[in-house]
């Protein structure tokens, strides 16, 4: 039988109707082909409908580019540049088309833009987002987001939506983040302003359960991620319990199946207590 289908939702003011979940394709960077062809399968089996990947992840976008070839239409495409210049985030955007064999994204995001001089620089004259809006002008891409993580990214968001009229920003939302009492102020904060200017708000880190320490690698996820279904299953639901925000995917090949069946079978948000015994051996990721 047909697993349900993941629903869809406005993305932010795109037009787009796309789906929860979004596919994290930092996971096929380093994939064998067998898992990246049953990944494909996966996707359209659930129903996603939404891509995002970054010039940084490794191969991600040369892996990308055989979908894009034949694909393209039934996917909204979303890549990142980490370059803070004008012509460094440029040659990256054209980098980016070429790897991905496409002539345009839907979405090009400044990538993890948390450090101030770095903000300064990619927001300043002859800086980053001037190549990016030069992109949208050319019809390289539609629409511009902005993403980042660690705890001052909320802060960090809201002063780039206050320069420029972003689309869409990422950033991490999970219990164990929410706990911390500066991140969860800002972070209201800046979904205050998401919600009154209709600016899609997509999630990291859903299955952070902390760093690896000395334990043993056994993703290759950078962070410790969740593997066993039923705590997979309540992170997944707490994210998805809070109305309009996206939640994308684990960059884990492996994991994956799990992600998607969890949020498949989403009903309800769990309880504050609920979580607390599901994240009880969980640590903070961002401090």
């Amino acid at each position: 039988m047909s697993p349900k289908p993941i629903p869809v939702q406005p993305f932010g003011q795109t037009g787009h109707q796309s789906s929860r979940l979004i596919f994290g394709a930092v996971a096929l960077s380093g994939a064998p082909q067998e898992k990246i062809d049953r990944t494909l399968d996966l996707l359209f089996e659930y129903g996603i409908n939404h891509i995002d990947t970054a010039a940084s992840y490794g191969d991600s976008e040369l892996k990308l580019g055989p979908w894009m070839e034949r694909y393209r239409d039934r996917f909204f495409l979303a890549t990142k540049t980490g370059d803070r210049t004008y012509n460094g985030a440029k040659e990256s955007i054209h980098r980016s088309l070429e790897r991905l064999r496409v002539s345009a994204v839907d979405l090009i995001q400044l990538h993890y833009l948390v450090d101030p001089q770095e903000w300064d620089t990619a927001m300043g004259l002859e800086g980053a987002l001037e190549a990016l809006i030069e992109a949208r002008e050319q019809g390289l891409t539609r629409f511009i987001g902005v993403t980042g993580h660690d705890i001052p990214i909320p802060e960090m968001h809201q002063k780039s939506l206050a320069r420029f009229p972003f689309d869409s920003v990422l950033l991490p939302y999970n219990w164990i983040v929410m706990q911390n009492p500066r991140y969860a102020h800002h972070f209201e904060q800046l979904m205050g302003v998401c919600k009154e200017r209709g600016i899609a708000v997509q999630t990291i880190k859903a299955l952070a359960s902390g760093a690896w320490g000395d334990a043993p690698h056994t993703s290759p996820v950078w962070y410790r991620p969740f593997s066993e279904q039923a705590q997979i299953d309540k992170a997944v639901h707490w994210v998805l319990g809070r109305e309009g925000f996206f939640l994308n995917t684990v960059g884990d090949l492996d994991l994956l199946p799990k992600v998607l069946d969890a949020a498949a079978r989403f009903e309800r948000r769990p309880t504050e207590e609920e979580m607390r015994v599901a994240m009880a051996n969980a640590q903070p990721l961002f401090t």
